[in-house]
């Protein structure tokens, strides 16, 4: 029997425990470690945009006429376009790339050379499927040969930081993300205020109590439920409801921004944090995806207010915090007959910290004329998505396994970090 296995037996007998002093129906695996463990290298967040977000409205190229001329619908206007209002305008950023409006609240972040857009980069991975495009890039690999752990997880399990925490790396949602698997024990966190027991302390005792005088003694498994029960009193000890975020800032009131909000007070906590994933859906936007209004606007909101609020949140602790946003592949080129958008090629990655060589838009552009796309008509890749992720290991983390994190990859550092 594995560790994971051992694990997971010790909170479904911990949730059997439970049910008569009202545990919440989903547990995750969570164990304990002593405060104040601080992580070698920055903390890490990896924002999984799935559905493969539009990056051509994400930051836009409101410097190529081909932008206007393949998407009259979609486009969103120049920032110099008087025709539409100032409030549906991309937000310039050096003359030619802008930010989609929604993005507005990312400009202090651009300014404060906190954010480092990267263009037209993504998978060699020409599939267009969701979920082969995701297997293999949360798994940091070419082709289904490879390993099946994911790069996060072989980053971790590669780096010995004497980090014996299990908040060591958080997964945000039920189960956690494909790219944290691997040998490291991951734990799934879905609300911290569910560990609060809907604020029934006798209800909090007495599972306590219970799961101590369960696994009292010095065998593995009753090391793992200590360990349990450990979890529950560190998050006991944090006040998720009572939090105050620095900075004035405000996390949107979506799954999105409380994830984001639990992440920050988990790194302000000092439990441990390595690593955390979380993600954002419903990118597939095939039908009605709207300009500078609709759906993806306002999942650019979210995304563009959750980002601005963690990064106002945690600006103090920015020198030690990396934040990578990816997705599968990017959007077709020409908007589609439903005024959506079919599966592409070339994507957009975000980077955003105090060691980002910010204030500027990176990649190698390849242009939008015909003879430059890919495929059915789709922005051409230029920097594959694991150049990102291997400079961040190795500037950022301190991890210099980068043939063990992406096998078969021969990585190349273009300067998108400073060390």
């Amino acid at each position: 029997m594995s560790m994971t296995d051992t694990r997971r037996g010790v909170i479904q007998a911990a949730a059997v425990l439970a049910s008569a002093v009202a545990w919440p129906a989903w547990m995750p695996r969570l164990a304990f470690a002593p405060a104040q463990t601080a992580p070698r290298g920055d903390t890490l967040v990896v924002v999984f945009l799935r559905g493969a977000a539009d990056a051509l409205n994400l930051v836009v190229p409101h410097g190529e006429a081909a932008y206007y001329n393949r998407r009259p619908t979609l486009a969103i206007p120049r920032p110099d376009d008087r025709r539409a209002s100032a409030a549906a305008r991309a937000v310039d950023l050096d003359g030619f790339f802008g930010l989609h409006p929604a993005l507005r609240p990312l400009l202090p972040v651009w300014e404060a050379g906190h954010l480092a857009p990267i263009h037209a980069c993504g998978a060699p991975d020409e599939s267009r499927s969701h979920f082969r495009a995701m297997e293999l890039m949360e798994r940091g690999v070419e082709d289904e040969r490879g390993p099946a752990s994911g790069w996060i997880g072989r980053h971790l399990a590669t780096l010995n930081t004497s980090n014996p925490s299990p908040l060591r790396a958080v997964g945000l949602g039920q189960l956690p993300q494909r790219s944290l698997s691997g040998a490291v024990p991951v734990s799934a966190l879905r609300s911290i205020v569910d560990f609060h027991l809907g604020g029934d302390a006798r209800a909090v005792n007495q599972m306590q109590a219970a799961l101590a005088s369960l696994y009292a003694g010095g065998e593995p498994l009753n090391r793992l439920g200590q360990e349990t029960l450990g979890i529950l009193e560190t998050l006991q000890a944090l006040d998720p409801l009572g939090y105050v975020p620095a900075g004035g800032a405000r996390y949107p009131e979506s799954e999105f921004g409380l994830g984001l909000r639990q992440i920050a007070m988990l790194i302000k906590a000092e439990v441990g944090l390595e690593a955390a994933a979380i993600d954002a859906g419903g990118w597939d936007t095939h039908f009605a995806q709207g300009g500078s209004e609709g759906l993806m606007a306002a999942l650019l909101t979210d995304l563009g207010q959750g980002l601005a609020a963690f990064h106002a949140d945690l600006f103090a602790h920015m020198n030690r915090l990396t934040i990578v946003t990816l997705s599968e592949f990017g959007r077709r080129v020409p908007e589609n007959a439903s005024l959506g958008t079919d599966h592409g090629h070339g994507s957009l990655m975000l980077l955003l910290g105090g060691h980002v060589a910010g204030g500027r838009v990176h990649g190698q552009w390849p242009g939008l004329a015909a003879e430059q796309l890919v495929g059915p008509g789709d922005l051409a890749v230029t920097t594959d998505y694991r150049d990102v992720l291997a400079e961040v290991c190795l500037r950022r983390l301190n991890n210099s396994a980068l043939g063990e994190i992406f096998p078969g990859f021969t990585p190349t550092l273009r300067g998108f970090l400073t060390a």
